[in-house]
């Protein structure tokens, strides 16, 4: 009803057109010497694409880059500060946060606060009074009228990180992929904690002071002054009394923890009931001193304070101290600014620390996102060649031929000259996950299409030989060649073209992220479209990859295809021809000619 007339003039007018603009361009290319300039000027395309990536730089990230659907604000005071001290600050914190996103009230669905927990991520046990996370969740991105929840994560950061003395403070937004760790993620590695210590807080001041853009705020991972009451015993008084070291640290663990002295049963549920000393006692140093040790004299019970036999020193030590393979590790970390690309802010950074100095037997390493990053980049690449290997050995197989299989494979190799331009004229981020999939899923797209092409062709000139006459290897006269080279493009110029348009149609929506809600349209009428979103953020990336790749290849197979063809069957007929020479030069060893011989083109 609506499309039977463009249907009509696509199939009468537009594909006749384009066969006879592909067959007079195809001639061209394989007239004379046209082919070594077409195959020529492929490679330089090549070389012209790589230079022009190398010009504009696009951004290298892991997963696709999301505008966060909740921003998480991460606050970390002191060791040792109270739960209640944390929450008057949260408090405080949250209302000036509430207070900058009040422009932008109608996109927020709720802010969430948590006292006693930091970072989702960390799944570390135990308690943790001197953090809280504040979470501020935003609508679905279609009720957002067309607000950037990027630009007001970026306004939170510089509100807040670094503006509120001795808190630490750190923004993060949820990940588009698996968890990766941080995006800057730097391990010393050694064996003297002490000289660990030192090593980070030197390097830390060196990044700090480098100006390097991007950094939201560069972290250890350990504490050095976590605050400790240090309990030393006087093993000679304690033995005075008869007292093991044992029994005074059980003493001082049952006032501070308590023990479970029995369980309070209520129906089928129990409850644990602990004796321990009270609030005002167990926080108060002077009563831990007085704290009654009990000790037998003779048979008679008697008690006497616990700075009789013990001495107490305030001090500080490590938060935690963590090991890798044996050795002592301390982490910088930070995350990125959004805005700013995490694999820039990286390399500056190594540019940076190639220069550090490092003592003997200590070392440093880039970890966390770098580290997958790094890693997933490898696998992608083993999982290229061994896709590539596998086309080769099945391809020699098919055609007997390793020229044959060398042109399919570099049509492969040039249809990258489609992703890097694309990517590098537009500037899109080479994300290394989806582009990575793309890249190898285009490799089987280009592949098919060269494999319809030179399997024709092959077919043709079987024909063509039957038709002259001519034994089944038998070298073909160079207008049948090319007769046969031009018919077999035009025969499959109609598939190769719309499997590609096909193709090219059904990713355009996924690239450009449209929505379309047909359930709605059917049941209300409202098909609730819109462009973009967190899918099109996603999958875009492995979408515009297929897309750039496709256009240029599906050029690339129509004709430098057949210009590689012909490349390679005039190579192989000035070598026969090379080898006739030689063998009629120099004869068979015995004075005699040798008998003709033919070879196969």
């Amino acid at each position: 009803a609506f499309f039977h007339r463009a249907q009509l003039w696509f199939q009468d007018n537009f594909l006749p057109r384009i066969e006879k603009f592909y067959e007079r361009t195809l001639r061209y290319a394989l007239r004379k010497r046209n082919p070594l300039w077409f195959f020529v000027g492929t490679f330089g395309l090549f070389i012209f694409a790589l230079v022009l990536w190398g010009i504009r730089q696009p951004p290298v990230l892991f997963f696709p880059d999301n505008d966060p659907n909740y921003i998480n604000i991460i606050c970390e005071l002191p060791i040792g500060t109270d739960i209640k001290t944390t929450d008057t600050f949260v408090t405080k914190l949250e209302n000036d946060i509430t207070n900058y996103l009040e422009t932008d009230k109608d996109i927020i669905e709720s802010i969430l606060t948590t006292v006693g927990k930091g970072d989702p991520e960390d799944f570390s046990s135990g308690p943790q009074p001197q953090k809280a996370l504040i979470t501020v969740t935003f609508v679905d991105y279609d009720m957002r009228n067309g607000k950037n929840t990027s630009k007001i994560m970026r306004g939170i950061t510089e509100q807040t990180v670094g503006r509120y003395p001795g808190v630490e403070i750190e923004v993060t937004k949820e990940n588009m992929g698996p968890p990766t760790g941080k995006a800057i993620n730097l391990e010393i590695i050694g064996q003297d904690f002490d000289k660990l210590v030192y090593l980070s807080d030197s390097i830390q001041s060196v990044i700090k002071s480098s100006g390097i853009e991007g950094i939201e705020g560069l972290k250890m991972n350990i504490s050095t002054d976590k605050p400790e009451l240090l309990v030393k015993i006087d093993r000679d008084k304690a033995r005075r009394f008869g007292l093991s070291t044992f029994q005074i640290a059980n003493d001082i663990r049952t006032a501070i923890y308590g023990f479970n002295a029995t369980d309070y049963k209520v129906g089928e549920d129990e409850y644990p009931v602990m004796i321990r000393l009270k609030d005002e006692y167990r926080y108060n140093l002077a009563a831990l001193q007085n704290l009654k040790i009990k000790y037998d004299d003779n048979g008679v019970s008697n008690h006497i304070p616990l700075a009789s036999v013990a001495e107490f020193d305030f001090t500080s030590t490590f938060s935690s101290v963590r090991r890798k393979d044996l050795d002592r590790v301390v982490t910088l970390y930070s995350n990125v600014i959004e805005g700013y690309n995490p694999t820039v802010v990286n390399q500056k950074i190594k540019d940076l620390m190639s220069n550090f100095d490092m003592p003997p037997g200590y070392k440093f390493e880039f970890t966390g996102e770098q580290e997958d990053q790094g890693e997933s980049f490898s696998f992608l690449m083993r999982a290229l060649l061994i896709a590539v290997s596998l086309i080769f050995l099945i391809l020699v197989t098919q055609f007997n031929s390793i020229i044959r299989t060398g042109i399919i494979l570099l049509s492969v190799l040039f249809s990258t000259i489609g992703v890097i331009g694309g990517l590098a004229t537009f500037k899109m981020p080479f994300v290394i996950i989806m582009t990575g999939i793309g890249i190898i899923a285009l490799a089987g797209i280009v592949v098919n299409n060269a494999i319809v092409l030179v399997d024709y062709t092959q077919l043709l000139r079987a024909r063509k030989r039957e038709e002259l006459g001519l034994d089944e290897e038998a070298i073909l006269p160079v207008d049948a060649a090319i007769e046969c080279l031009v018919m077999a493009g035009k025969t499959r110029l109609r598939p190769v073209m719309l499997t590609a348009i096909t193709t090219l149609l059904g990713l355009i929506p996924m690239a450009i992220g449209m929505n379309f809600d047909f359930g709605g349209l059917l049941q209300n009428y409202d098909p609730d479209f819109y462009i973009g979103g967190d899918q099109a953020k996603f999958w875009g990336p492995l979408a515009w990859t297929i897309i750039f790749g496709l256009t240029f290849s599906t050029f690339l197979t129509l004709v430098i295809v057949p210009v590689m063809y012909r490349l390679t069957s005039i190579l192989q007929m000035k070598w026969i021809k090379l080898l006739q020479t030689f063998r009629d030069r120099n004869g068979n060893g015995n004075g005699k000619h040798p008998a003709p011989v033919t070879y196969n083109t």
